[in-house]
């Protein structure tokens, strides 16, 4: 499913985006527009430059290790049906995966934490090693995080910079949320990052 394009201005200065960003971790039950999960999704892992591949975040060899799947509760966006779905850059759109909510079982595989399955939406930041392992050894499974952390603070600040606010989780158990997101196994997530309207 192709995405709405990409935004390139805006109304919030990076400046203001980086001071009033903040970790949340209670959001209203309000669903989000296609428009605003394009512009995270871009922001994530977008083609930035015409013509070409080079991405939003910076990779170590522009390998670009990393996947972003977006689970989208019952509701929670207009024109999207609940579930997972991956983020495809070269096109700028997004296929589907498993078709439910599991922002529940996403909670619960992450050791409960509640407060993230209030959230509208979950990005899940994965790596795939071998894509930059072959080139930099064992040394790239440490570029992999950086770039995740990259990829991190871009969802924040593009939050905030179209009224919208997340969190980030770091603490799960891999395997249950691989199995929970029904993503592949060499998909190994790093980050999960809820965004919705801060309740």
């Amino acid at each position: 499913m192709r995405l709405p394009d990409p935004l390139y201005e805006g109304d919030v200065s990076l400046e203001r985006a980086i001071r009033e960003r903040r970790t949340i971790r209670a959001y209203e039950g309000k669903a989000l527009s296609l428009r605003q999960v394009s512009q995270l999704l871009w922001s994530a892992q977008g083609i930035t430059e015409l013509g070409g591949f080079k991405r939003a975040a910076p990779s170590a060899g522009a390998l670009y290790p990393m996947d972003i799947y977006a689970v989208v509760g019952a509701g929670c966006v207009g024109g999207l049906e609940a579930g997972v779905y991956r983020y495809e850059p070269e096109d700028h759109s997004i296929s589907p995966g498993k078709r439910e909510d599991v922002r529940g079982d996403v909670a619960g595989a992450s050791l409960w934490q509640s407060w993230m399955a209030q959230a509208p939406l979950n990005l899940v930041i994965t790596a795939e090693y071998s894509r930059i392992t072959g080139k930099y050894g064992q040394r790239g499974i440490r570029y992999a995080m950086i770039e995740a952390g990259h990829i991190g603070q871009n969802i924040f600040l593009q939050a905030q910079a179209i009224g919208l606010a997340a969190g980030i989780v770091g603490a799960f158990d891999d395997e249950k949320l691989i199995r929970v997101l029904g993503i592949a196994k060499t998909h190994e997530p790093l980050l999960v990052m809820p965004v919705g309207y801060e309740g």
